[in-house]
């Protein structure tokens, strides 16, 4: 007998990490439906603002039931929920409460994508477990950004806790990587890349280190939640702990890969309200979803770069 064909909701589906992961698990064979605010053409595609109850049943009406909902569509980043904060809290929470209450119903299995962010400056090696066992002063997140995901975290906890739901979190680390269009919101790679192409300065702070996460090993382990769903787990995604460096070297690589010099760039002291480390345990995800990064910040930034000049005709 023909195993059933797997079907799976994407919402923030045209972003980042969200076309790579539909690209990935539709190369496994799964049937995925992708949502998000543009509109386009493309097949399997549902225009949907997680805000807006109204539109996302008209997704789960037409284009259900669902399998698994993979839940990425946010606001991202400090700066972008310090401007647009109101955008930031309705997107993050009261949207992730819409798909909670869908969930509650329709008991499908939800994969709820929050972020490393939800550490603060924790000073230690962040497992998992950080954020039950150690005080609220250990991890104070210092921006909106981080608060609206420990938020959504509370809110699938809490959904659990009530009504059963089967939910798995995710907490990517700096994922960068082709399809990540640029803003002035975005990560540092991007931000760092489109700026170097456009012989336009930027701005490199001292004493932060950083593991960056190449797009398509991660999305690979997200794919693999399918195959090993564990309710109520959560898990750090990011590069080797091996592979983790100061602003600058990422900076330096990126120069490399544009064929620029640091001319372009004006270093200054730490940034305030800024995590200066981040040291990432990644063990479980190992464990549990065969986590196996391969590419390197220097061929990963490389690649970045190539699809950065393509996409905007450099």
């Amino acid at each position: 007998m023909k195993n059933k064909q797997i079907k799976i909701l994407v919402t923030g589906g045209a972003g980042n990490i969200g076309t790579n992961l539909c690209n990935e698990l539709r190369f496994r064979g799964h049937k995925v439906i992708s949502s998000d605010l543009y509109n386009t053409e493309r097949e399997d595609y549902i225009r949907c603002d997680v805000r807006n109850f109204r539109q996302l049943q008209y997704v789960f009406d037409e284009f259900g039931p669902f399998d698994y909902v993979y839940h990425l569509a946010a606001e991202y980043g400090r700066w972008n929920g310090e401007a647009f904060y109101e955008n930031l809290w309705q997107t993050n929470n009261v949207g992730t409460k819409h798909i909670l209450r869908f969930q509650e119903k329709l008991r499908f299995r939800h994969i709820f994508f929050s972020s490393a962010e939800v550490y603060g400056d924790f000073d230690g090696f962040m497992t998992e477990d950080v954020m039950e066992n150690n005080k609220i002063s250990d991890t104070y997140q210092m921006n909106d950004y981080a608060i609206t995901k420990w938020a959504g975290e509370q809110q699938c906890l809490n959904s659990s806790a009530m009504f059963g739901s089967e939910i798995v979190r995710v907490r990517p680390l700096n994922c960068y990587g082709p399809h990540e269009h640029f803003t002035p919101y975005r990560g540092f790679i991007p931000k760092f890349i489109y700026h170097a192409l456009n012989d336009k300065p930027y701005t490199v702070f001292k004493g932060h280190k950083r593991i960056i996460d190449f797009v398509e090993d991660s999305c690979k382990t997200f794919a693999n939640i399918v195959d090993n769903f564990i309710p109520g787990e959560v898990y750090n995604v990011g590069g080797k702990v091996e592979w983790e460096m100061d602003i600058k070297q990422y900076s330096d690589l990126v120069l490399k890969a544009t064929g620029k010099d640091d001319s372009l760039v004006e270093y200054k002291e730490a940034e305030a309200f800024t995590t200066k480390i981040k040291t990432v345990d990644f063990s479980r995800a190992i464990r549990d979803l065969n986590h196996n990064p391969v590419v390197d910040p220097e061929e990963g930034i490389r690649r970045t770069t190539e699809w950065i000049k393509y996409f905007y005709r450099f």
